[in-house]
């Protein structure tokens, strides 16, 4: 769609939500009074909504969401069956926003993601872009820690062939011929900010400071952000199976290299005790041997899940009002 083509399109923002009481009200609150400042002066259409999605939470974040979806047409809500994780929530929220919207912007519910961004979003939207991703300008709110490892891992990732932006979460504008290629990719391991990028559709970036969270803590737990990171680097490069290749060739080298020594050394009648020699030997084909499998058995575990074709998410309740109806819809999966 070219530039002239494009008309004032229906804007969702799809918000994934776990165990976010502390905050929701605030968001809805941020949230809707930015659509609302964006329809008036003529950026989005009158339909546009705030889609959050409920990643079966513990606490009253389900029932503050219906509570604001009843008091507020603006406000939709998508409650999944149980908790299917981050990557699936923002799934759900997309592909059910696209019957219904021209582009959807994914941000997560604590606003530390700029808001005011969304001007630009749409800007590079109608320019022609059909995914604009949201890049924060630096790492300077995180921790010592946080900053390296995620330093180290877009590194990592760019020397395994993956296309992901470096410093991009989820913070992003699709457009519906975007949303529509991605309905077709079926796969069960999730990486979002990997799988976008290989789409090919024309894209732009736009910069964004990250603010501090409105309240209650981050739910991204560590090991949260681990089982992300080994998504991202088996779902989207199959290159540690070949470093294991390689691995494996330049262990047999040394290896024959040590025996060749060895066998030299008996024939000329040296007496080496060797011990060092030998626990050092095994120790390092050991650890290879072991590391090896376990990336190994990562991809097979994939392979596994892949095969049984489980819905990546099921929607339990789907609630929807145009002019004060509500839109109630049987239970769907995806």
């Amino acid at each position: 769609m070219s530039e002239m083509e494009r008309t004032t399109p229906v804007l969702y923002l799809v918000v994934p939500c776990y165990n976010e009481e502390e905050v929701i009200e605030k968001s809805a609150q941020v949230l809707g009074d930015k659509l609302r400042r964006l329809a008036q002066a003529g950026k989005i259409g009158e339909d546009s909504k705030v889609m959050f999605v409920n990643d079966g939470s513990k606490d009253r974040t389900l029932l503050l969401l219906h509570r604001i979806a009843a008091q507020d047409a603006l406000f939709s809500v998508v409650s999944l069956a149980g908790n299917y994780g981050h990557q699936s929530a923002i799934l759900a929220g997309m592909m059910t926003a696209r019957q219904y919207a021209d582009a959807v912007v994914t941000i997560d519910a604590d606003l530390q993601q700029d808001i005011e961004a969304l001007d630009k979003f749409l800007e590079s939207y109608m320019a022609g872009s059909e995914v604009v991703y949201g890049v924060r300008n630096d790492r300077h709110s995180d921790g010592f820690f946080k900053k390296s490892t995620a330093t180290m891992y877009y590194r990592l990732m760019h020397l395994l062939g993956s296309k992901v932006i470096t410093n991009h979460a989820d913070y992003r504008l699709m457009s519906k011929k975007a949303l529509d290629a991605l309905s077709e990719y079926k796969e069960t391991n999730l990486f979002l900010r990997g799988l976008i990028p290989t789409m090919g559709f024309p894209s732009d970036v736009v910069y964004f400071d990250v603010k501090a969270r409105e309240a209650g803590h981050s739910k991204y737990t560590l090991s949260k952000m681990v089982t992300l990171a080994m998504d991202g680097i088996t779902s989207m490069s199959v290159r540690p199976l070949r470093l294991i290749s390689s691995l494996g060739f330049i262990v047999f080298v040394f290896s024959f290299v040590m025996s060749v020594i060895s066998l030299v050394d008996w024939v000329r009648g040296y007496n080496v005790p060797g011990y060092t020699t030998t626990m050092i030997v095994s120790l390092l084909i050991g650890g290879i041997t072991l590391l090896s499998l376990g990336i190994i058995g990562e991809y097979v575990g994939k392979i596994y899940m892949e095969t049984k074709h489980r819905p990546r998410y099921i929607i339990d309740t789907f609630v929807w009002k145009k002019e004060d109806v509500m839109d109630d819809r049987e239970e769907r999966t995806e």
